[in-house]
């Protein structure tokens, strides 16, 4: 097929801040006219899936602290988000639609971003352990329900397989009876046939200053494997994470208002604009333009010439990277 490897180096806006702070600082931080609908779901069928949203989606907030792995219920999810946190470490917001696993973790604090992320849902539920306290009244403002222990105690528990503060996880059935069905999901995607052109690609990966994430192209899975800082990324239960479609969201990555209890200054990463984008599909990188008007729309992904691009069926990883 003539692939090739590419290692793609991401800088980001608060390096600089990144440079003067420890990991293991970091890594155990725990704090920091529209209605929020989207614009529908206008990006295809999913034959397997219920056309009709029965509720909203389910966004949890899950530590990926090296120390927080394996995780618990990632490979359930629909969709997830990757977003630099404190310390050029990284978070992940996995978003489930089609499929309650019995647990999801571990589970840890918001940030400002997400809530400018989550307004493509209609009123999500929010699972996170908890955010900085001048934060958390923009959070009790936002069009999203929010869920962290103390309003939701008995879908919460603590593990015995991970050190506190890496052991928090989710019940989601605690928080709503069933999966709202892929209508829920109005992020603006389209699924089916990919692309014309596109480049053979057999690996990438994207630096964060203290992170790396690596997805290579598994011909015989059809599906592209999850690795995080050199190692492969596996559930709990020993299931390898792999999604159909990566997306590489080249994006401004600043310094927010917000800190640690530290005093590290939380990057804030912007997802309302428009900028390029990478996405991978099929053993192939595609080389597109991504758009979100307002922060109630969902993002668009276009050729150069402006036609729609379709991901493959299944799991979507975004990965936030600076422009």
């Amino acid at each position: 097929m003539g692939q090739r490897a590419r290692t793609r180096r991401v800088t980001t806006a608060v390096a600089l801040l990144a440079a003067t702070m420890t990991l293991s600082l970091a890594a155990g931080c725990t704090s920091s006219g529209d209605d929020g609908r989207g614009p529908g779901r206008e990006q295809g069928e999913r034959p397997s899936q219920s056309r009709t949203a029965e509720g909203p989606v389910l966004a949890v907030k899950i530590d990926n602290a090296r120390s927080a792995r394996p995780h618990t219920g990632l490979d359930s999810a629909d969709l997830v988000y990757v977003e630099q946190v404190e310390g050029g470490l990284s978070r992940l917001m996995a978003v489930y639609a089609t499929e309650l696993p019995p647990a999801i973790g571990p589970v840890r604090s918001a940030r400002e971003s997400d809530l400018e992320l989550l307004r493509q849902f209609d009123r999500p539920t929010l699972a996170f352990s908890g955010a900085q306290s001048k934060l958390l009244p923009l959070i009790d403002e936002a069009p999203l329900d929010a869920e962290p222990p103390g309003e939701a105690p008995g879908a919460y528990y603590r593990g015995t397989s991970m050190p506190a503060p890496h052991n928090l996880y989710l019940r989601p059935d605690r928080l709503m009876p069933s999966a709202p069905g892929a209508d829920a999901l109005t992020t603006g995607f389209r699924y089916g046939t990919a692309p014309s052109g596109g480049t053979p690609e057999n690996s990438l990966t994207v630096r964060y200053p203290a992170a790396r994430f690596t997805f290579t192209w598994s011909e015989s899975r059809d599906r592209w494997l999850v690795s995080m800082d050199g190692s492969p990324t596996v559930t709990a239960d020993g299931q390898r994470v792999a999604p159909a479609t990566v997306v590489v969201q080249y994006v401004t990555v600043r310094p927010s208002a917000f800190h640690d209890r530290l005093g590290n200054t939380s990057p804030y990463t912007e997802t309302v604009g428009e900028g390029r984008a990478e996405v991978l599909r099929d053993g192939k990188s595609f080389d597109v333009n991504w758009k979100r008007a307002r922060a109630a729309d969902g993002t668009d992904f276009t050729t150069d010439g402006g036609a729609p691009v379709n991901f493959a069926e299944g799991q979507v990883w975004v990965v936030f990277a600076q422009a």
